[in-house]
């Protein structure tokens, strides 16, 4: 056992210094790690440098970088002087120290334990102050922006008579630096506070005077200029009334002042300013009188006055004076949110008429020729043929179609036509082999627009389309159909370098190709490829021997984030769709600005208003921003993105809005001007749906004008639930080529409808102009029907299709086996007086489970049809033969058990069915053949499956039924296969 006693045990063992080499490793080992942290940081920044200068940006990344760091020193330094300034003064002041006392002398070891460390003690805390503010301070580089370059409005609001740019540029900017000055006076107070206890300024315990003089004045003018802060919070409090929320019966966010704010909290906050400056002025005064008898007094009257004055008044006056007689008091401020919120959501020029909401003609059969030049209706639901085109278009399973379609127009035979849309966009889940190089050399791309005629489909019920194929070919003009950036492309690809990227393939086997635009990062400096390497979190990148000469980065493809990313001060609309514009698809980007500072106009939220049906099944199709909270919305900005180069263009498209005006001179030269949007750009534009979800929200309620009818709440509307789905939610808006009833022709429409609260007839059709070729390009109009009668809603004519047992039997047999019925989007026309509803009906049936239109359900008047086609449902409805708008399907016309309606007579002919036998096996195999990469079986399957249907096809005409007619003949592109 050893020795426990005290002597000594044994020789010392004396413990070196480490040898020089584990000296020099381990610095070596330190200062590798620092430099590793260091480039890591540095490789966010370069890599967003080397971003911004690929897309021609680089002045908004320099930009809002200076911006962010000037605030950075500036309010970082100023808090770290203010607090260190204080800390050193305290000290400067304390007195004579003397232990006599407990308190003092426990005291003393601290103040001797932190002496040696005093000035290193100094910088530490100003620094950390200094740091953090400075961080909070960066953040606010767009309100910083906003009041250096404010534009006016040239508009004043009626209670101050200042101008709306106060609310929305000033204010902010002022709020923040008074909140930086209360925080700078809080921490100032606190180590000022602290350093005259420590050193004996302030005693707690000691006897004798409880602070010095110093300390007493120090501390006083600290607490007087707080005070004085407070006194012009109070005066900003007073402005800040014009833009502040609250709660209101008849409305769910109430912004601007009311009666009891104009006559008692207006008051009161000019009151409290008087006695915060008189407070305030007693602090100071403690200079000379070194007593704290009269500050005391004031702060007390204050925080009373604040009690009574600025909370018990204002209660009285809403409990005596308001409440007994609200419509009256509260009637001209009603008056001045209504015209506010109308001006700042562009609702001020609706124009409400009045509709009758039932046909005003006897002789319907007169009304079945007007439907044609009243609307183009459509029936193809791009929110229900994305899976059609999938399975007809895809041809790859590495290729594929977003989830909705868009809605655009074409000119099909020299007549411009509605058109549903769509990409053949890369897929990386069907790639059939799935590693590095896979996912970001070779499968690099998209191919192609798929697009077909939004008001007819072909005999099998299958879209008529107007470009199809790959290479995609039809009624289209020649352009680049390679998609490098679009709404699904979100890793990113390595392009251009010695590695050879899969173009596309056919029947003659894949097609190679390397990219040749100037898109993207060069990878060639090895700089470039560590950063990219550290930033991506993958190391290959430094040493693949995939990268080499002419090798390019490209990462950020969707256009919503490309647009973002350059102009971070928009909001971005929820679709961008593609268009086709001389020979390039380009993404088209609709973008708003936005404040919250609109005096007297309501709040929204714009996830909660621009929520439908749609984007709560598909979130690429929500806005960006969705917890904004705005009170004013313009669509300032258009913009297009590239879907081959990302090259991206910003439009100026509101030419009068001050916000976008204040933003276009604080990012010089990042917008173009209206006049720099070309034809061909300009006949694809269109009103964006997210300002109009946000409109027609607004319009629920602000369609009145009168102040005694909104608090009434009698006409109060709400935007009905989507009947053809179970989600829950608010039917989208769909786009239309229509005519209201005082137009003179048809115009691309955004239209929608409205229900009276809690019931479910209509109350209301909504249109907007969404055509910008025309001259009242986003004018609203709005049919409001009389409260006396019960035109049907949405919801009550799914309903009345539903009820009827005809249709429910015809429904019931369609859905037999194991096909699903999929309803697709309702859509109303005003006709003559009354709504025309139209809704499809698709089928998805066999083992395919794609979508096919079968039937067409129309009701008008009362009366409802259910037909095979459009035009013989508007028969039945109007008792005679008119104007055609979709081409007719033959007699017994359909695809076969394999789409799941039920099978017309002609395919249960032996033959027939024994060649659709064998298309499918051909199907099948060639998918078998797919998934091993076997492209010469993939072949031999394509020819069997095209022999079977060709087979199938003559001997259905054999029949006296057509296999595929309309325009889709026989082949691999518009097989099963496909």
């Amino acid at each position: 056992m050893p020795d426990r006693g005290g002597g000594p045990t044994g020789p010392r063992i004396r413990v070196g210094r480490p040898s020089r080499r584990v000296r020099t490793l381990l610095m070596t080992l330190g200062v590798l790690a620092v430099l590793g942290m260091v480039f890591t940081m540095f490789a966010g920044f370069w890599t967003d440098w080397l971003w911004y200068r690929s897309v021609d940006y680089s002045s908004v990344f320099t930009t809002t970088l200076w911006t962010k760091i000037g605030l950075f020193f500036v309010f970082g330094l100023l808090m770290a002087l203010a607090v260190g300034f204080n800390v050193w003064l305290a000290h400067r002041m304390r007195p004579p120290l003397s232990a006599m006392s407990m308190e003092q002398q426990n005291l003393d070891r601290y103040r001797m334990g932190i002496a040696p460390y005093k000035k290193w003690l100094l910088l530490g805390i100003t620094a950390l102050v200094g740091l953090i503010a400075g961080a909070s301070a960066s953040s606010q580089w767009r309100t910083w922006l906003m009041w250096v370059n404010g534009v006016p409005f040239g508009q004043k609001d009626p209670q101050f008579k200042l101008d709306v740019s106060f609310y929305a540029f000033d204010l902010p900017w002022y709020r923040f630096l008074l909140g930086f000055g209360f925080a700078a006076t809080i921490l100032a107070l606190i180590a000022a506070a602290l350093t005259h206890y420590l050193y004996g300024g302030l005693r707690i315990t000691s006897p004798g005077a409880r602070a010095t003089a110093a300390a007493t004045g120090h501390l006083s003018v600290l607490l007087g200029v707080f005070v004085a802060l407070k006194a012009v919070a109070y005066w900003l409090d007073r402005y800040g009334l014009a833009v502040k929320s609250s709660d209101f019966k008849a409305t769910d966010s109430w912004t601007g002042l009311r009666y009891v704010d104009a006559n008692a909290y207006l008051p009161a906050k000019t009151i409290l300013f008087c006695i915060a400056v008189i407070c305030a002025l007693l602090f100071l005064a403690t200079l000379w009188r070194r007593t704290w008898q009269l500050p005391v007094i004031g702060f007390g009257l204050m925080v009373l006055s604040a009690i009574l004055i600025g909370g018990l008044y204002p209660a009285i006056v809403q409990k005596f004076q308001v409440q007994p007689n609200e419509q009256a008091k509260e009637a001209p401020y009603v008056e001045k949110n209504l015209k506010a919120t109308r001006e700042a959501y562009g609702i001020d020029d609706s124009q409400v008429t009045e509709y009758p909401g039932t046909s005003q003609t006897e002789d319907k059969s007169r009304l079945r020729d007007e439907v044609g030049s009243t609307a183009s209706i459509r029936i193809m639901d791009p929110n229900i043929v994305s899976p059609t085109f999938q399975q007809l278009q895809q041809i790859r399973n590495y290729y594929a179609f977003p989830t909705n379609l868009d809605v655009d127009r074409y000119p099909v035979d020299g007549k411009e036509q509605d058109t549903v849309i769509g990409l053949r966009e890369l897929n990386l889940n069907g790639v059939p082999k799935r590693n590095w190089i896979n996912d970001h050399f070779r499968y690099t791309h998209g191919y192609g627009v798929v697009a077909a005629e939004g008001t007819s489909v072909d005999s099998g019920g299958r879209p008529n389309f107007i470009e199809s194929d790959l290479p995609s070919k039809g009624e289209l003009p020649e352009y680049e159909q390679r998609v490098y950036y679009g709404e699904r492309t979100t890793a990113y690809s390595i392009v251009g370098g010695p590695q050879k990227e899969i173009d596309y393939s056919d029947d003659s086997g894949e097609k190679t190709y390397s990219y040749k635009g100037d898109s993207g990062v060069s990878l060639e400096n090895p700089v470039n490829r560590a950063a990219y390497a550290v930033a991506f979190s993958e190391p290959q990148i430094l040493y693949s021997g995939a990268i080499g000469e002419g090798s390019r980065v490209l990462y950020n493809r969707t256009p919503k984030e490309r647009v973002e990313a350059i102009a971070p001060w928009l909001t971005i609309d929820g679709d961008a769709y593609p268009a086709v514009v001389d020979g390039r698809i380009q993404w088209i980007v609709d973008a708003y600005t936005t404040t919250n500072g609109y005096p007297y106009a309501s709040r929204t939220t714009l996830g909660d208003t621009t929520a439908d049906s749609l984007t709560a099944t598909n979130d690429q199709r929500a806005v960006v921003a969705q917890q904004n909270q705005v009170n004013y919305i313009r669509n300032s900005v258009k913009a297009t993105v590239d879907a081959y180069n990302g090259e991206v263009n910003l439009y100026q498209w509101d030419t009068q809005d001050p916000v976008l005006r204040t933003w276009m001179k604080a990012f010089p030269d990042t917008v173009q001007p209206k006049t720099e949007i070309s034809d061909a750009l300009m006949a694809h534009l269109r009103y964006p749906q997210d300002l109009f979800k946000v409109q027609r929200e607004l319009l629920t309620r602000y369609h009145v004008k009168d102040a005694t009818t909104f608090l009434s709440g009698s006409e109060v509307w709400q935007v009905p639930d989507d009947p053809t789905n179970k989600t829950g939610d608010a039917v989208p808006p769909y786009y239309l080529s229509m005519k209201m009833p005082d137009q003179q022709e048809q115009t691309f429409s955004l239209t929608t409808t409205f229900t009276p609260n809690g019931r479910d007839n209509l109350s209301a059709f909504m249109a907007v102009n969404a055509d910008p070729g025309t001259k009242d390009y986003g004018k609203i109009r709005v049919l409001k029907l009389p409260t006396s009668t019960t035109a049907a809603g949405p919801k009550q004519v799914q309903s009345q299709f539903n009820s009827q047992q005809d249709i429910a039997e015809a429904i019931r047999l369609l859905r037999g086996g194991d096909s699903e019925v999929e309803y697709g989007n309702l859509l109303a026309v005003p006709l003559d007086g009354g709504l025309l509803y139209v809704e499809p009906v698709y089928v998805r049936g066999g083992g395919l489970k794609y979508p096919l239109l079968r039937k067409v359900l129309v009701t008008y008047g009362g009366q409802t049809a259910f037909e095979d086609t459009l035009d013989q449902a508007l028969d039945k409805i109007f008792g005679g033969e008119g104007m055609t708008t979709e081409p007719p399907a033959d007699e017994g016309e359909g695809t076969g058990e394999e789409e799941g309606a039920t099978p017309p007579p002609a395919s249960d002919d032996p033959t027939v069915q024994e060649a659709l036998n064998e298309a499918q096996e051909a199907f099948e195999a060639g998918q078998e053949a797919l998934q091993k990469n076997d492209w010469e079986a993939y072949g031999r399957a394509q020819k069997d499956l095209e022999e079977a249907l060709r087979r199938a096809e003559e001997a259905q005409s054999a029949e006296g039924g057509g296999a595929g007619g309309g325009g889709s003949g026989p082949g691999p592109s518009a097989s099963p296969s496909s």
